[in-house]
């Protein structure tokens, strides 16, 4: 009987023990994690951080030149302004459809479409046919004029009375082109140009002065 109790005594006491020591290691894990970030605390879902796709251009290492149009072969920046005749600061510089990086003079690969004669616009389509969807623009005061784009050769016309913003938006929003490339729309009697990085404007049909720099993912900012 004696011995029994003894055994029983011998085994509360080793719960004792083993109880305290779990409780001492439980306080140490604790005050170990004291500062660190609850997951409370965090955001719920993935973190994207969106960077400019625009690579960074060593001007020292090679890349595809283009002269009026031709593809002239692997030179430096410097070289191919030069074989174009122009500042540095004036090639369209980025990447192209099979990933390399290329130089060429402003939409030197695109002509300037001829101004629409009358009775040459196309009304815009029935959406129901397939037609492209004009996605509506916030009201903005100004002056107003007919938005048409330039595709398959041809003048479409995209919506009547917006502002020259607003028509920017409808053109060239979203939309990218690569170095040499460029896409063309009309607001009233102005040619608009889209290049690499920026839209530009034309009262003449031939030169061409910026008029709002595209956004990341080619976005085109209102025109004030």
């Amino acid at each position: 009987m004696v011995r029994d109790q003894k055994r029983w005594i011998a085994i509360g006491v080793g719960a004792a023990v083993a109880v305290g020591v779990g409780i001492l290691l439980a306080m140490t894990v604790s005050r170990g994690h004291k500062n660190d970030e609850k997951m409370n605390d965090q955001p719920t879902g993935l973190t994207f951080t969106v960077a400019d796709p625009t690579p960074s251009l060593d001007v020292k290492k090679p890349l595809r030149c283009y002269v009026n149009g031709a593809y002239v072969g692997d030179v430096t920046l410097a070289e191919c302004a030069k074989k174009n005749g122009v500042a540095a600061q004036q090639l369209d510089v980025g990447i192209d459809d099979n990933g390399n990086q290329v130089a060429a003079p402003t939409a030197s690969l695109v002509p300037v479409p001829g101004a629409p004669a009358s009775g040459d616009v196309a009304q815009p389509a029935d959406p129901a046919q397939g037609a492209e969807i004009v996605p509506p623009t916030a009201a903005v005061s100004g002056p107003v004029a007919a938005c048409l784009r330039y595709s398959s050769n041809s003048w479409n016309k995209l919506s009547d009375n917006v502002t020259l913003g607003q028509c920017a938006i409808l053109l060239f929003d979203t939309r990218c082109v690569s170095p040499g490339q460029a896409a063309y729309g009309r607001w009233g009697s102005k040619t608009l140009r889209l290049v690499p990085r920026r839209v530009e404007q034309s009262d003449d049909n031939a030169t061409f002065r910026p008029l709002v720099d595209q956004g990341q993912g080619c976005s085109v900012p209102m025109v004030r």
